[in-house]
């Protein structure tokens, strides 16, 4: 059975209050009436114990790739948060197809998406070095973005200044994904009165995307 999942970044516990996860719940809604047989699973990453890249988990990576430990000679801390690590990254490889729903904060995403991306990267797990340089093993997956902007980043003087969708897609073609175009809905801070409009179009293309991901699914 193929399984999707759904992760959502941000601090606010009810969909109610997120622009970003009301557009998702579109997509939800949209995907499950064309695969109703696919598992979903939910990663709320602020519900989450998410290990961030510290001293420990520094040094456990380095004793375990080039300076001869094992892992039964790492620290109880470093082995406990280098576990966690894997654990997160065996549990989101696990899936097809993604769903990642982010707002944009000073340029960028939130920073424990980033957190979580950094459990993501594990040499011969989810990348390979090879001659000419490094390879995703994730191929095969499918993944889509769902950012909601309060400016307007898609034209004009703020282009270049957009990182979080752009790390996020350069990170998962890093590990191999297939991405489908982001759904964004930009500009709601700069034109409050035009919000349910924005919200419309990006509600209408969310539902698009999951038809498109669904149909992926029937082909695969």
């Amino acid at each position: 059975m193929s399984k999707l999942i759904y992760i959502t970044v941000n601090p606010k516990p009810d969909k109610k209050l997120s622009r970003g996860m009301q557009i998702g719940e579109v997509f939800l809604e949209e995907f499950k009436k064309e695969q109703p047989d696919v598992e979903i699973e939910h990663m709320h990453l602020y519900d989450m114990d998410i290990p961030e890249i510290d001293m420990d988990l520094l040094y456990a990576r380095a004793k375990l790739s080039f300076m001869g430990y094992t892992k039964e000679q790492l620290s109880e801390a470093e082995r406990t948060k280098l576990e966690k690590m894997h654990a997160l990254a065996d549990r989101f490889i696990a899936a097809d197809y993604y769903v990642f729903v982010t707002p944009i904060w000073n340029l960028g995403a939130p920073a424990i998406l980033k957190s979580f991306m950094d459990c993501l990267f594990i040499a011969e797990k989810t990348f390979t070095n090879t001659e000419s340089g490094p390879k995703g093993l994730l191929t095969g997956r499918k993944a889509i973005h769902i950012q909601t902007r309060g400016g307007i980043y898609s034209t004009g003087p703020m282009v270049e200044f957009e990182s979080g969708d752009r790390y996020l897609r350069k990170a998962l073609e890093f590990l191999g994904f297939d991405l489908l175009d982001t759904v964004f809905a930009e500009g709601m801070d700069h034109f409050p009165k035009m919000v349910p409009e924005i919200m419309a179009k990006a509600k209408e293309k969310a539902a698009e995307a999951a038809r498109e991901m669904a149909k992926e699914i029937v082909t695969a």
